[in-house]
């Protein structure tokens, strides 16, 4: 008996250490363990994200901020322009070498997932987020229910108009009760032709508009509010079946294409007159536009004197905004340690108010914490919008932009197609038959090979 009574202290100790040890190696679901913390190992992270003038030093900033607090992380980054940035990415997936963790257009999140370039985060954002704190993070799931992505920034669609041209017209402003024959009624009248005709008049000149009611492009800033709020769409809930060739897409399209017929709403050949598609609006040559928040920045550069309200509602009531989530993807083949100090800093992203509120008043985005899109930092950052609080509340009718693994192929081969038809080139009869088989073909080269 004495002589166990001597081991026991040594059992006592030996146990203590391998408690310690396990604590230290991870927790519970197989999860890596938390980076940062003292005494831990140093992980190194590569961090890559599209930038702008406007935006690098404030991302420089809040990196060193993170790094401070998380000691044993160190931060490197990968910057480019938008477009060189994903060229680059996709070649260094491709390659194996991309970045720990990147920032992504809301739109290609599924095209990572898809293709595996994505780790899935479901287990992490059920731990470590509280999911009603957040606006956007189901937008990165997927109709299995798994989660690509966290949102960093959030752009949603929101309808645009020129105070001093509705002034000067006698036209009262818009209403979140109009619906999109209200709006063309409305712009009809805001359309000028270089006689001074609005197109509501005898002898306007549809050919020679110097002042359009709406300017329409692109899916996020033209048709996908119209045919979805008309009971339409592009793709079915999975997004690798085409639904073009349907009686509600039709309807929308003929209320898009009288328009443009009538000079009411800017055509593809219309915007090759200006400098950029998104140039129409801010230069006061049309009274209203379908625009993302970030179209805000453009508008008050401009110093033009306009409001935003929400998006009409179809035929039947419903109203659908475009959305995108840019979000912070990592990356599936980077090792435990550097998804977790991977995992580290979009937490100190998105569960932060400070790092939030700073990166708010850049302007550039909807805030995607709750508490910081509903507080004075977002809703009064400036004059103009005043309705900024129209941008939070067009997150309730919200819809993605059918994105997928291919969604850059099949929305070239939509717009080729729609094209020809806002040109008058073919029937809407014709170009929706065409559509649907190209955007179909596209589906089943990936999805059914």
């Amino acid at each position: 008996m004495g002589r166990r009574k001597a081991i026991y202290p040594w059992l006592s100790v030996l146990l203590l250490l391998a408690v310690f040890a396990s604590g230290c190696n991870g927790g519970g679901n197989g999860s890596a363990p938390a980076a940062g913390g003292n005494g831990e190992e140093k992980v190194e992270i590569l961090l890559g994200y599209y930038s702008a003038d406007n935006s690098d030093a404030k991302m420089k900033e809040l990196i060193a901020q993170f790094e401070e607090k998380h000691p044993n992380i160190k931060v490197k980054t990968q910057s480019a322009p938008y477009g060189q940035f994903f060229q680059k990415l996709d070649t260094q997936i491709a390659a194996g070498q991309a970045p720990d963790v990147w920032l992504s257009d809301g739109v290609y999140v599924m095209k990572y997932a898809q293709r595996g370039a994505a780790k899935d985060l479901t287990e992490w954002i059920s731990r470590d987020l509280k999911a009603d704190e957040y606006y956007g993070l189901d937008f990165n799931k997927d109709d299995e229910g798994r989660y690509w992505a966290v949102p960093q920034g959030i752009q949603v669609g929101v309808l645009f108009y020129n105070k001093d041209m509705f002034d000067k017209a006698g036209e009262p402003y818009p209403t979140e009760d109009w619906t999109w024959e209200d709006l063309k009624e409305s712009a009809a009248r805001l359309t000028l032709d270089a006689g001074g005709k609005n197109a509501t008049e005898s002898g306007f000149d549809p050919a020679g508009v110097n002042q359009f009611g709406l300017t329409f492009f692109s899916i996020t800033e033209g048709w996908f509010s119209v045919l979805k709020s008309y009971g339409g769409g592009v793709l079915d809930e999975k997004a690798q079946n085409s639904i073009i060739n349907t009686p509600e897409n039709k309807q929308a399209f003929e209320w898009m294409v009288d328009g443009m017929k009538r000079g009411i709403i800017t055509d593809p050949v219309d915007l090759k007159s200006f400098q950029s598609n998104a140039a129409v609006f801010i230069s006061n040559s049309a009274a209203l536009r379908i625009g993302i928040y970030a179209r805000v920045q453009a508008a008050n550069d401009a110093g033009i004197n306009y409001d935003v309200t929400l998006l009409p509602k179809g035929p039947d009531g419903k109203r659908v905004a475009p959305v995108i989530a840019n979000s912070w993807v990592i990356n599936q083949k980077s090792s435990d340690a550097k998804a977790q100090a991977a995992w580290e800093w979009i937490k100190y992203w998105a569960t932060e108010d400070e790092v939030q509120k700073q990166w708010t008043e850049l302007g550039e985005a909807v805030p995607v914490k709750k508490s910081v899109a509903n507080s004075d930092v977002f809703l009064k950052a400036g004059d103009k919008p005043a309705n900024r609080q129209a941008f939070l509340d067009s997150l309730e009718f919200a819809e993605t932009l059918h994105s997928n693994a291919v969604w850059e192929e099949w929305l070239g081969k939509f717009s080729e197609h729609v094209d020809r038809a806002f040109l008058g080139d073919v029937s809407i009869d014709q170009a929706l038959q065409d559509a649907d088989t190209a955007v179909q073909s596209v589906l089943d080269a990936f999805y059914k090979k």
